[in-house]
């Protein structure tokens, strides 16, 4: 079945955090998690939402920007594992009574970011962090739809983590690409080592072989616009200076500076200096 009613989305992006960090960046900076675009994708009177947010406050404010627009939420879809992606899915899903939907791969991954979670997420974010069980399911051949528009969960492997997925919506020319792309934030390189950044390559050429003219990344400078050419040239551009850069300098911080050099308008230092040092470790 399909629909002559247009399809539109909207994004929510969530400011950046603080984390129950002490150690400043070592430009001097307070440890920061990065911005977290929220997507709505939507027709006249349904609406999908992907990448819910981390914390129960953020999920509160996104919670109230979805009711504001009247729509019926009936899908929750998380483009990959990591805790900020998903965490909040659950308290959405039984306030708008949707289903929470993932790629296989990425429900195996949310299962280890919730073993992880003391250890990591809740050190980071203490008290702020909802009861996050995995509740999302898979559909049938990584399709479902809105309002008769096919909405298509494509996995494309190790982006900046593993099993990652990406929602294509067809009828909008839209990729909802989770951290496969970046937009205006530095990049989270902890997991980048023994071959990630060339599977994060691949990846890259995935979404780019849809053929989108916007994509919504999950982390999002908040001023700059969705257009997929720039997205997709400077989320490479950043990946090929880590190679470059990695090759001309000896230890974390000097690479740090090197490439703060080279993207000095780029959001969240911070998520430079972590992956740095998990670079060098």
């Amino acid at each position: 079945m399909t629909s002559s009613t247009p399809l539109a989305y909207d994004v929510f992006v969530a400011d950046p955090i603080a984390q129950n960090v002490t150690d400043l960046v070592p430009n001097g900076d307070r440890r920061m998690f990065s911005p977290l675009s929220i997507t709505l994708v939507h027709g006249e009177r349904d609406a999908v939402l992907v990448d819910p947010p981390l914390t129960s406050e953020q999920a509160e404010a996104v919670g109230d920007w979805v009711e504001s627009t009247g729509k019926n939420l009936t899908h929750i879809f998380a483009t990959h594992g990591h805790g900020d992606h998903w965490f909040t899915a659950g308290i959405l899903a039984e306030r708008f009574g949707a289903e929470v939907v993932a790629s296989e791969g990425t429900i195996k991954e949310m299962h280890r970011n919730v073993s992880i979670r003391p250890q990591f997420w809740d050190r980071l974010f203490p008290g702020q962090i909802p009861d996050a069980p995995v509740t999302a399911v898979t559909v049938p051949d990584n399709r479902f739809s809105l309002e008769g528009h096919e909405l298509v969960i494509v996995e494309v492997g190790h982006s900046d983590t593993d099993e990652t997925s990406v929602l294509h919506v067809p009828d909008l020319d839209l990729v909802v690409a989770g951290d496969v792309v970046y937009n205006g934030v530095h990049q989270y390189l902890a997991e980048s080592k023994n071959g990630g950044r060339d599977a994060w390559r691949k990846a890259i050429d995935t979404v780019e072989g849809l053929r989108p003219r916007r994509i919504v990344t999950g982390h999002k400078n908040k001023a700059l616009d969705d257009d997929a050419t720039r997205a997709l040239a400077e989320t490479r551009l950043y990946l090929d200076t880590v190679d470059e850069l990695l090759d001309r300098n000896d230890d974390a911080l000097s690479f740090f500076h090197a490439m703060l050099e080279r993207f000095p308008d780029r959001l969240n230092p911070g998520a430079l200096w972590g992956g740095a040092v998990a670079l060098y470790a």
